[in-house]
């Protein structure tokens, strides 16, 4: 399959730039780290950014205790390959020590509680910028963002008080406690990441290629069959063959039937789909404005 690599190289340009301009205006940043393939794609740009040096600031990953195995061998193999630093923030630390109480019920996940975990995260390191790989195409929350989104001393977001970003020039300025998050993919749609990664030949998680796997369906969606999810009455795993399009914490994680096997097969899924990635998150549904609720609270 042929890309238009020059577009990519554009995207790159402007993302590797951005990278460097936080680099150069906050003391601490971090990059935020889910495994997914924007916080990955973020990752094998900032290794670009900074080459031959390694990456300037640590990889921060907020586990939730309920991710997919695949992830967390995928996060520790990544961290090894690119020699950078990780940091992990523990929801199940937090819950057994009792600062953090599990949902219950058949909707319960550990999404909003990564909030409280990741905000601790930042202020004991004094982290002053955290950068994600959010995309505007991504979900209408998304939308709203800047390249430099500001975030108040509670970590929280208003997307009245963002600065305007004229001729791509940055305003980092920032109170005591305050501190930015940054997302240099903001351009980049999920068909753009994709090619992206195919043309770099980056390798990627088993999660997102076809594979066999015992499943739930439920409210339309398909929900990996594991310890941590509830069963309502009647309802039975069975094995399909699925792939992830979006990763996140297991119990809200949504499956697609897919038999993607390669990075062109998922290109070629993706280019024909009415459907948006987010469309398989269960956090997502919880009200029209999930989303944005969280991320005012400080949520990725």
């Amino acid at each position: 399959m042929t890309y238009n690599l020059d577009y990519l190289k554009e995207l790159e340009s402007e993302s590797i730039f951005v990278l460097r301009e936080l680099a150069a205006q906050f003391e601490r940043p971090c990059l935020l780290f889910s495994g997914g393939k924007d916080s990955i794609l973020v990752a094998w740009l900032a290794q670009k950014a900074f080459f031959p040096a390694r990456i300037p600031f640590p990889l921060v990953h907020i586990d939730t205790g309920h991710n997919f195995p695949e992830t967390i061998q995928y996060r520790d193999w990544l961290v090894e390959k690119l020699g950078a630093r990780l940091l992990v923030g523990s929801v199940q630390q937090w819950i057994d020590e009792g600062r953090l109480q599990d949902e219950t019920g058949y909707q319960a996940s550990r999404n909003l509680l990564q909030t409280p975990v990741l905000l601790d995260i930042l202020e004991r390191n004094g982290f002053d910028c955290a950068i994600g790989g959010a995309r505007r195409d991504e979900e209408k929350a998304r939308a709203k963002e800047r390249f430099f989104s500001h975030r108040d001393e509670f970590g929280q977001w208003d997307p009245k008080n963002q600065r305007p970003e004229l001729w791509n020039l940055f305003n980092g300025r920032k109170g005591p406690g305050e501190h930015f998050r940054v997302f240099p993919i903001s351009n980049w749609t999920e068909l753009d990441v994709w090619q992206y990664l195919a043309a770099e030949q980056v390798p990627l998680p088993s999660l997102y290629f076809t594979h066999r796997r015992a499943v739930i369906e439920r409210d339309g969606m398909l929900l990996a069959d594991s310890p941590f999810l509830p069963k309502k009455a009647g309802e039975s795993p069975r094995e399909m063959q699925v792939r992830c399009r979006t990763i996140g914490d297991l119990t809200c994680t949504g499956l697609w039937p897919s038999n993607a096997g390669t990075v062109d097969d998922i290109i070629a899924e993706i280019a024909t789909s009415r459907l948006t990635e987010r469309g398989g998150r269960a956090d997502d549904k919880r009200s029209d404005t999930a989303m944005e609720d969280r991320k005012r609270e400080g949520y990725f």
